[in-house]
């Protein structure tokens, strides 16, 4: 993968952030699972932006391994929906530990923390103690969302947000922001550069579900949707630059 040069003039915008992944981002599209290739990828694009003096927590999501929504319309046999979000919740972690080793392997400091408590593999999620090691220039990797079932790991990113004092919620996509439609099914769909919280909720525009999008509005915590898969944008997003769509404030969004 080819180094992005920077000069002594870029410096992170965002003290602080909270980089969003989905479980999806580990694997090829179309597949499941994990696929180290992918992961190391995206630990050398988080070094780009750990480099600069960023304090960054990643919160990942489950869905490449498994989705607690897919019992639901499972037939005879029934798990209990609440049991399906713990599974989920447990694939995190596993994704969260590859991270860790994408990462550590690029040649970043990490620390895995989890919601729920396995001591055997990282360390529970303690706010002062996660804290602190962002501090000391630690990557955190945030794992089992907020553990507590019916809750999405997009909620976790804006909660985890609020309670680390971050600047901003990263949301990394396969697409370069938010768009009317779904651009993959509609070629002519408007990809929007700036949005406010209650266009994103009016709209029903589906960026990330509404309790972490009504969060985000009601602490003011901006959020910046973009494409991570394109060489060099998490080094952008948290330099300021413009890349994929911010959500914000009214007066924000017009800027």
């Amino acid at each position: 993968m080819a180094e992005i040069e920077t000069s002594d003039s870029t410096s992170p915008r965002y003290r602080r952030v909270i980089l969003k992944l989905s479980g999806e981002s580990l694997s090829r599209s179309g597949e499941r699972g994990i696929n180290m290739e992918e992961v190391y990828a995206i630990s050398a694009q988080v070094k780009q932006a750990w480099a600069l003096g960023c304090q960054i927590g990643l919160v990942v999501g489950g869905g490449n391994i498994l989705r607690g929504a897919q019992f639901k319309t499972a037939a005879g046999h029934k798990i209990e929906e609440a049991t399906a979000h713990y599974m989920g919740m447990l694939a995190t972690v596993i994704n969260a530990l590859a991270l860790q080793e994408g990462l550590e392997g690029s040649g970043c400091t990490t620390r895995v923390m989890s919601a729920i408590r396995m001591d055997g593999v990282c360390e529970p999620f303690i706010r002062r103690r996660a804290l602190r090691h962002m501090e000391k220039g630690r990557i955190v990797v945030l794992a089992c969302g907020t553990g507590s079932p019916f809750v999405t790991t997009d909620t976790a990113a804006t909660q985890r947000a609020l309670e680390l004092g971050a600047d901003i919620v990263l949301k990394a996509t396969r697409v370069d922001g938010v768009y009317s439609e779904d651009p993959e099914r509609n070629p002519h769909a408007v990809l929007y550069r700036d949005l406010d919280y209650d266009t994103v909720i009016n709209q029903d525009l589906r960026v990330m579900d509404g309790t972490a999008i009504t969060q985000c509005r009601e602490h003011k915590m901006p959020v910046l949707v973009f494409n991570f898969k394109k060489e060099g944008n998490i080094i952008k997003a948290v330099s300021g630059q413009r890349v994929g769509t911010r959500i914000g404030e009214k007066s924000d969004a017009a800027d």
